[in-house]
């Protein structure tokens, strides 16, 4: 796979960057206060010490125009695929270093299925503001360098990974419904299957450990 910036004009398909906005105190916090585990990744819905920042009721105000959002993270030393999600709000990602995030396009899906050769690897420079659309599937951002772990600001709609909602499966993409305001396709080969994530990814598994 290769991995390409996010100057590239693919990118435009599934985000863009956000300028205007002064983020060195949120990245001073994700630096120094979120811990990157040795192995995999940990993610943290809400983080108390990044909303008590002055930047989080701008990012509600400006990036949200008003909404309830969350901040937290996604750190660790990842790289691979294994799942793919989608919400049905945009996403908000910055990271203190270099990352790489594996997207595809929800319109890239036949019959519910994604065949991995679909997704495209993009690396993210550090303290850029990303916006991920809500067209584009993604998961855990992957490591840019060999064994420099990732710190990655994650900006969601206030909610969003929550307990799953009890609802009636009606259609097919009631299936997927893993948590709230997500909607999970897994690798078969993923940990995720193992807890009820429907496996829909056909091809490989990709790791991009040997491109980095």
């Amino acid at each position: 796979m290769q991995l390409l910036p996010i100057s590239d004009p693919k990118f435009h398909n599934y985000g863009q960057i956000l300028d205007g906005y002064d983020l060195d105190a949120l990245l001073q916090v994700l630096k120094n206060e979120t811990p990157i585990p040795e192995t995999g990744t940990v993610y943290v819905a809400s983080e108390p010490k990044l909303e008590a920042l002055p930047i989080f009721e701008e990012l509600r105000l400006r990036a949200y125009g008003g909404m309830p959002i969350q901040l937290g993270y996604c750190n660790g030393r990842n790289t691979k695929m294994n799942c793919l999600e989608y919400h049905r709000d945009s996403e908000l990602n910055l990271g203190t270093e270099d990352f790489v995030l594996l997207l595809a396009k929800r319109e890239d899906l036949v019959n519910g299925r994604l065949s991995s050769d679909k997704v495209v690897g993009f690396v993210v420079p550090k303290g850029v503001l990303i916006e991920v659309y809500a067209t584009s599937l993604h998961y855990a951002p992957c490591m840019a360098k060999a064994g420099v772990g990732v710190q990655v600001l994650v900006a969601l709609p206030r909610g969003t990974n929550g307990p799953k909602p009890e609802i009636a499966v009606k259609n097919d993409e009631d299936k997927l419904l893993f948590a709230c305001n997500k909607w999970l396709l897994a690798h078969p080969s993923a940990n995720e299957v193992n807890h009820g994530a429907i496996a829909l990814i056909d091809g490989e598994n990709i790791n991009i450990a040997d491109q980095i």
